[in-house]
């Protein structure tokens, strides 16, 4: 559940006593520089994560910290852009695209903001990466199958400033989006 909508607010009488780090205090790492979060905020996370439904109040109860603690931490994490949103994971599969591309494309100089508007106007496009290398950018598509997504790419490189694209399908996705390990290892630092 997202922390504006939790079932106790601060200063409820339910919400436990502080116990355990602050949640004014800094992480800092052996230099003495912040780090982005702390062995807290990773168990945070990690639970957020796994039971993105729970409220604020049952995060300090199993966290053994205070209501306000939990809520501290999380306003600095979304303050911090750690933590970006509280929505569904939706599956492009599950809404009928199952067949998922990544789609290279190099582009005319100069038309970048215009390519990226095209590219923002085209559903079926996931995500958008500038990168370096042989490409310019690089998007993540879905289609309905593989001749429906000969029309995505024809929509997609059917614009004045993409000069030309390159399309690899994905056949399958072993190791899907993740950040749990990386919130992991971020907060044993």
């Amino acid at each position: 559940m997202p922390p504006d909508q939790s079932p106790s607010s601060p200063g409820s009488p339910d919400a436990p006593t502080p116990q355990g780090p602050s949640a004014a205090a800094p992480a800092t790492t052996a230099g003495g520089t912040n780090d982005a979060i702390d062995a807290l905020d990773g168990r945070l996370i990690r639970l957020l994560a796994e039971e993105p439904r729970i409220g604020v109040l049952e995060c300090s109860r199993r966290l053994q910290v205070a209501r306000g603690t939990v809520q501290a931490r999380l306003d600095r994490l979304q303050a911090k852009g750690v933590i970006g949103g509280f929505g569904p994971e939706v599956d492009p599969a599950a809404l009928g695209y199952p067949v998922t591309a990544f789609a290279t494309l190099e582009i005319s100089q100069g038309q970048g903001a215009d390519v990226r508007a095209h590219l923002a106007s085209v559903p079926e496009v996931l995500e958008l990466h500038t990168i370096t290398g042989a490409g310019d950018m690089m998007v993540r598509i879905v289609a309905r199958s593989n001749a429906d997504l000969q029309r995505v790419i024809d929509r997609v490189v059917g614009f004045d400033g993409i000069v030309r694209s390159s399309t690899a399908i994905a056949l399958e996705n072993p190791v899907p989006y993740r950040i749990l390990p990386l919130v992991d290892q971020a907060a044993a630092e």
